[in-house]
């Protein structure tokens, strides 16, 4: 389900319904969680769909993997290396893509995954999802998460490189 409150192009804080399914099945054994789809990934209807984002770029070079292209192809990556993916946030008020302008955030239920998949490790893509998975999530299924550095372009910081060397430990599954 997708509902949001239009802004009229004007940037005003609108209420969204996380619109994408997580991907994971009963042979998952990581938890992979960002934030909240950016406008991009609302509008793909898919993760990380901003072609800026480093997210597919590293996660199919820590598995020596060609780039996928299409939602199936990322899909297949995933379940081909046990990664279940979602977010933390299921609906929230925001202003396009801004992490910083989120508010009245309702956190998404992971027990779908958690009771179907052995997942042995859960990460967070960046320090806005480990602040909302702290406050939200982790009190809830009482479990830590590592936090990994951000694959967003905002994240300028990190090259490429940097971001494989530190991804490398979604490996060990």
């Amino acid at each position: 389900m997708h509902i949001c409150w239009m802004d009229g192009g004007r940037g005003d804080l609108i209420m969204v319904i996380h619109p994408i399914e997580p991907i994971y099945d009963k042979s998952s054994k990581i938890l992979i969680l960002g934030s909240f789809p950016s406008v991009k990934s609302r509008e793909e209807g898919f993760f990380y769909g901003h072609k800026q984002n480093r997210f597919w770029k590293v996660v199919s070079g820590v598995f020596e993997e060609e780039e996928p292209g299409t939602i199936e192809e990322k899909k297949a990556l995933l379940i081909r290396n046990k990664i279940a993916l979602w977010d933390v946030i299921q609906s929230c008020d925001i202003v396009g893509s801004s992490d910083s302008s989120i508010t009245n955030v309702v956190p998404n239920d992971l027990s779908r995954i958690l009771n179907t998949a052995d997942i042995k490790t859960i990460y967070v893509n960046g320090k806005t999802a480990l602040k909302y998975y702290e406050k939200y999530t982790g009190p809830v299924i009482k479990r830590p998460a590592i936090c990994l550095p951000s694959t967003s372009p905002a994240n300028a910081a990190w090259n490429k490189e940097k971001l494989l060397s530190a991804w490398e430990i979604i490996k060990k599954y």
